[in-house]
């Protein structure tokens, strides 16, 4: 807790979606917010303005949390701040640029596995025993090799998985600074960019999922769920909270259907 007695929470990739909605949703809890963007500066100033509405500190910063020189300057302006991490939602992930995937192939594994253990490497320091980290991830990535994915999401569901995996196996770490960590996977999310692009690259992806599980979660309901695992500490560390449809909805993966390997 701070001085005033607020927690300190960082949101990555904070300007829009689910990363806009938990930090808002955090700030109406009690939390003083920073958040991250890339390219959303307007965005994530709106978020910060709306967040300070309700009485919450907030701050957004600008970083590409690939860069090791930004999370540097990231983890510098929280200990400025404010000192300390109460929670941090790994929510900004990648891999459906065009730009940086033309500049880099490997983007999608730097941005969703590499990335995510840096950001840890990083908050650790700040957080206090009884923090909690979430780690924000889609039906099909925690799932992957398991279950079909889109053609244009597998890169995706396959970093995002080692991403998770490599989080997973830090545990004992985590425990020993009295950490936890919880997954929170989501369904096919109403109205995000990812939702929609897979729909521009799958006319009808959306409307059939929906049909296979009656409703859509949107950003909200995913915010939600994510502010209310890391307000139950009855939820153990490595616990995987589902949002929208069950995990066993997702078409298998076929026996003659190739893996990719990387």
């Amino acid at each position: 807790m701070t001085d005033d007695g607020r927690p300190v929470a960082l949101v990555t990739g904070g300007s829009r979606g689910v990363g806009a909605e938990t930090a808002l949703a955090l700030a109406r809890r009690g939390y003083d917010v920073a958040l991250t963007y890339r390219n959303k500066g307007a965005r994530a100033e709106a978020v910060v303005v709306a967040a300070a509405d309700t009485g919450a500190g907030a701050i957004a910063v600008g970083a590409d949390i690939t860069r090791a020189e930004d999370l540097a300057r990231l983890f510098a302006t929280i200990q400025d701040w404010r000192g300390r991490l109460d929670l941090v939602v790994l929510n900004a992930s990648g891999g459906l640029e065009r730009d940086l995937l033309a500049a880099d192939p490997h983007y999608p594994w730097r941005i969703n596995r590499d990335a995510q253990l840096a950001l840890v490497d990083g908050c650790l320091p700040l957080m206090p025993r009884g923090g909690t980290i979430v780690f924000v991830t889609s039906h099909w990535a925690h799932r992957h090799g398991q279950v079909a994915q889109f053609p244009m999401y597998e890169p995706i569901a396959a970093s995002k998985h080692a991403g998770e995996q490599a989080l997973r196996a830090r545990q004992d770490e985590l425990a020993a600074a009295g950490v936890r960590l919880i997954v929170v996977t989501g369904d096919l999310i109403d109205g995000t960019i990812t939702a929609k692009l897979l729909e521009r690259a799958a006319h009808g992806l959306t409307a059939a999922r929906r049909d296979a599980v009656a409703y859509l979660p949107t950003a909200a309901d995913m915010a939600a769920a994510i502010v209310a695992a890391a307000a139950d500490p009855s939820l153990p560390s490595g616990h995987t909270v589902v949002i929208g449809g069950a995990l066993d909805s997702l078409p298998p993966l076929s026996a003659t259907e190739p893996r990719q390997i990387r």
